[in-house]
């Protein structure tokens, strides 16, 4: 079974053949059956009673606050409706907490890592979705200003008829593994001047596949060569909207010829070293935590779950 990271699992319904029909979205907006989740910058409103849980508003709710912002459909679950809102421009945000004492805002990463899996998914999706409506308000084919339809999965452009879907950046990272060693990474401004390390990750290319990907990033930021890639899993990432695809390869070469432009440091740790690390035995040596694909991908090899 894939391993399924935080920021996956979402279990909505995000309605396909209900965001043809724009009367029905708007009939849902305004209906007292549907929740609304509000996103305020990178923070999102959380309960602030325990077990902690995404704070779902209803219409009176919104109205209280007097919120007039856009609502983006995320979808269905059990006959009702689900949106995302964004609150950051609303005059009345910084009197957001006081005016619902049980609900407070969370920093969305600090949340996922509180959050049960499934709803780490829905709120992937929606703030990957309100951060690329924040950043295509106009047209890239003619400048003009754009609409949104579908419930916010298309923006449409009334002067060139052009339709902006939302993007998806797809990033491969991937544990190289030279039998009993891995290859871990500082990238420059992230990692540098500390002990902790990552595995190394890059943009896919234009007209490049996984493979290529693989191997051309190893070889930009260490100088190894690789062979026998395989895939692990994959993880969203809406910081602001990439998809993260996990992989192993076998080190053809050894010796790591850095870039030193964009990395700060690249080095082999033994199985124990690592082992240690991922048990916080290990002070030379940190490693992302479980919120982070990487280290799933670290702890796989680790524990002899790859060849």
């Amino acid at each position: 079974m894939p391993t399924q990271h935080i920021f996956a699992g979402n279990p909505l319904d995000r309605g396909e053949r209900e965001r043809r029909d724009e009367k029905w979205i708007n009939h849902q907006t305004g209906s007292e059956s549907s929740k609304f989740l509000p996103l305020w910058d990178s923070k999102v409103l959380i309960s602030a009673r325990e077990p902690l849980k995404l704070a779902w508003l209803d219409r009176a709710q919104l109205e209280k606050a007097n919120f007039d912002s856009e609502s983006f459909l995320l979808g269905m679950q059990n006959g009702v409706t689900y949106f995302a809102i964004d609150i950051s421009k609303s005059p009345q945000s910084a009197e957001i907490i006081e005016k619902f004492a049980d609900y407070q805002f969370e920093d969305s990463r600090t949340a996922a890592e509180q959050l049960d899996l499934e709803e780490t998914g829905i709120l992937a999706q929606a703030r990957a979705q309100i951060n690329w409506h924040n950043r295509h308000g106009f047209c890239s084919v003619c400048g003009n200003e754009t609409i949104v339809t579908r419930g916010g999965q298309k923006r449409e452009c009334n002067h060139c008829k052009s339709e902006h879907f939302p993007r998806v950046d797809p990033v491969i990272i991937m544990v190289v593994h030279d039998g009993e060693r891995c290859l871990l990474g500082q990238s420059r401004g992230r990692l540098a001047a500390t002990n902790r390390y990552s595995a190394l990750a890059g943009f896919v290319d234009q007209a490049e596949s996984i493979e290529e990907a693989v191997a051309r990033e190893v070889m930009e930021e260490a100088g190894i060569q690789v062979r026998n890639v395989t895939y692990h899993s994959s993880q969203p990432w809406p910081f602001p909207s990439s998809l993260m695809i996990g992989c192993h390869a076998e080190a053809a070469t050894t010796e790591i010829i850095m870039d030193t432009e964009e990395m700060t440091d690249v080095k082999w740790f033994d199985r124990q070293e690592v082992l240690l690390a991922l048990k916080g035995e290990n002070t030379d040596l940190l490693i992302p935590g479980p919120i982070a694909i990487a280290h799933h991908l670290i702890r796989s090899w680790a524990q002899g779950e790859i060849d």
